[in-house]
């Protein structure tokens, strides 16, 4: 037996036995499965504790862009998105009351590739071409990825998954460094609930939007203004197979892409407080069958029917929310992942974030870089890196997300002009690096903030040219109005996500 063997062995022994490792991670969902096996793989000694081992059932995070894709291959995770009925995603194709226009991921040397072995070369180029390929996103049961993440996890020999509740931090006596968690696990003879202790020298807590953890160490809270309902269509007829789709018609947005080979899930955003959702309208149900449906293309709408006939119950659904990111420095202790940082899944960008990050924290965290997790000034430091590194990307798809979220809803009327504006930008094919930086492949917000104020002065002349131009004085008004939402839209969320 191997000296390597005789370590491995002990660590896991010290991990079974009395519940202590390097790394002690809380929550075994996108974020939390991929910085366990990030960090095991570099040889630490990973405990991974999760409250439900069983496959989940959700509605989102189930769209990876392709720089999520990238970063999956990046910690040599990629096979858990094969072997699940996922389906490629090329881009977009946007629905505006009966328009539409359809917006492939763009090709760019140079950011699609991950390595030699896995796609021809470093740049992404297949051998013998000269062209990049085209980026490629997936979209699947959320369910079945994260139980190929689990079982990645669970067969790596510096893991330890465990079954349990998550309650408490526990912190040193004599000064505030997390030393771990208290968790509550299941007695399997007497069913009971029973206090439990897992020790690391760094906590990291991913335990999704509905953080226990949140309040304690974290001053923001999530900011929800809207839910995703959901239905699951079969053998829907996709204008655009290969495509999400976006439709712009009804109250608020309606999204739809294919999860499996004869399933399409499809999302349709209720904002708080809508009258056409209201009890009198017959609820969630009535605004789908009465202003919904006769929105979306001809061809999805009878699985639309179907699935809304097939259940008589108000559809699951799951809250949008924003969280602007926050740093923080609690020895011992980091919170990421949703319990950190959330934006509207829209643009479904949540996993390329999570992933990104990982990514980062893995080279940041290196053992070459920090020997010792327990050196919590050194983690500190590298956690202050983290934070200024993943600006570039996060930011971006951040914002991207809140403001067309903004712009589709289209909640007053300068907000409306808006979305004429963006629509008309993109049928003028202005869409390569708004779809390079919606799919995660563009790390800078400048090229962001350029075209949504091309949006806003395009949309500014279309309603000059619609109005007329003889009304001088009142469309420079209405130009002044156009901007300033447009600035109320895209400066704030950007200014809470560069703080950070």
């Amino acid at each position: 037996m191997s000296e390597t063997t005789v370590v491995v062995d002990e660590l896991a022994e010290r991990r079974t036995k009395y519940h202590e490792a390097d790394v002690v991670v809380v929550g075994a969902g996108v974020f939390g499965c991929a910085i366990a096996h990030a960090l095991a793989e570099q040889g630490r000694s990973v405990i991974l504790l999760e409250r439900w081992m069983k496959e989940p059932n959700r509605i989102v995070g189930e769209l990876m862009q392709p720089g999520g894709v990238n970063s999956l291959r990046k910690l040599g995770l990629g096979h858990c998105i094969e072997d699940i009925d996922s389906i490629p995603c090329h881009g977009f194709n946007v629905f505006f009351y009966g328009e539409d226009v359809r917006m492939p991921y763009p090709r760019i040397q140079g950011l699609l590739g991950v390595s030699d072995k896995a796609n021809g070369n470093a740049n992404g180029f297949a051998y013998g071409k000269s062209e990049p390929q085209r980026p490629q996103g997936r979209s699947f049961h959320h369910g079945r990825f994260i139980t190929q993440l689990r079982r990645a996890c669970l067969k790596h020999p510096n893991i330890s998954v465990f079954e349990t509740e998550a309650v408490s931090t526990i912190k040193g006596q004599h000064n505030p460094e997390i030393l771990g968690v208290e968790t509550r696990t299941v007695n399997p003879t007497t069913g009971e609930k029973e206090p439990d202790c897992f020790f690391g020298q760094l906590t990291i807590v991913a335990d999704g939007y509905a953080s226990r953890f949140r309040k304690q160490y974290i001053k923001e809270t999530p900011i929800v203004r809207s839910k995703f309902y959901a239905l699951e269509l079969q053998d829907c007829q996709l204008p655009s197979p290969g495509y999400g789709h976006v439709i712009i018609g009804a109250a608020s947005p309606v999204l739809l892409y294919q999860i499996g080979s004869h399933e399409t899930r499809v999302l349709v955003d209720v904002p708080e407080k809508l009258p056409q959702a209201s009890t009198a309208n017959g609820g969630v149900r009535g605004y789908m069958a009465k202003v919904v449906l006769p929105a979306l293309p001809a061809t999805v709408q009878p699985s639309f029917r179907a699935a809304l006939e097939k259940d008589t119950r108000i559809p699951p659904s799951m809250p949008n929310s924003w969280l602007p990111p926050t740093r923080q420095s609690v020895p011992g202790l980091v919170i990421l992942g949703d319990a950190m940082n959330m934006r509207h899944p829209l643009t479904g960008g949540g996993m390329t974030v999570a992933l990104n990050d990982v990514v980062l924290l893995r080279d940041l965290l290196s053992p070459e870089r920090i020997p010792d997790l327990g050196d919590t000034a050194a983690v500190n430091r590298a956690m202050a890196a983290f934070h200024r590194q993943r600006k570039s990307l996060t930011s971006i798809i951040n914002v991207l997300a809140m403001a067309l979220y903004a712009l589709f809803a289209a909640q007053n009327a300068q907000l409306a002009i808006l979305q004429r504006g963006c629509f008309a930008y993109f049928q003028r094919g202005h869409s390569r690096e708004p779809m390079g930086m919606l799919g995660g492949l563009i790390p800078d917000p400048l090229v962001l903030a350029y075209h949504f104020f091309s949006v806003a002065f395009l949309a500014i002349w279309l309603d000059w040219r619609r109005q007329g131009l003889w009304k001088g004085p009142f469309l420079l008004v209405s130009a002044v109005r156009v901007l300033w939402t447009a600035s109320v839209v895209f400066l704030p969320v950007m200014y809470r996500e560069l703080l950070a």
